[in-house]
């Protein structure tokens, strides 16, 4: 079963720093992807501030949390290459 619902938002709950992102970034869920006998995982799809698709990324279910109403979003500028 899942635990969070597709097209959701999410929080990181850590660093990814393959992707530049950081704990906090807030992703979309975009697909599901149950494992049997172990932790799901989720592709995510990770916008900038204007909406543009930065990334296409899958995480495992334990790095993902869901956003809370006392949150505020917060803009970074993204370390290039």
């Amino acid at each position: 079963m899942m635990k969070f619902e597709l097209f959701a938002r999410v929080a990181l709950r850590e660093d990814l720093p393959q992707y530049k992102l950081c704990r906090g970034d807030v992703a979309t869920i975009v697909e599901h992807h149950p494992v049997k006998n172990g932790e799901d995982g989720y592709s995510l799809e990770v916008f900038n501030a204007v909406g543009e698709t930065l990334a296409v990324i899958t995480v495992a279910e334990s790095q993902i949390e869901s956003l809370m109403n006392n949150e505020v979003l917060h803009v970074r500028v993204l370390e290039s290459a």
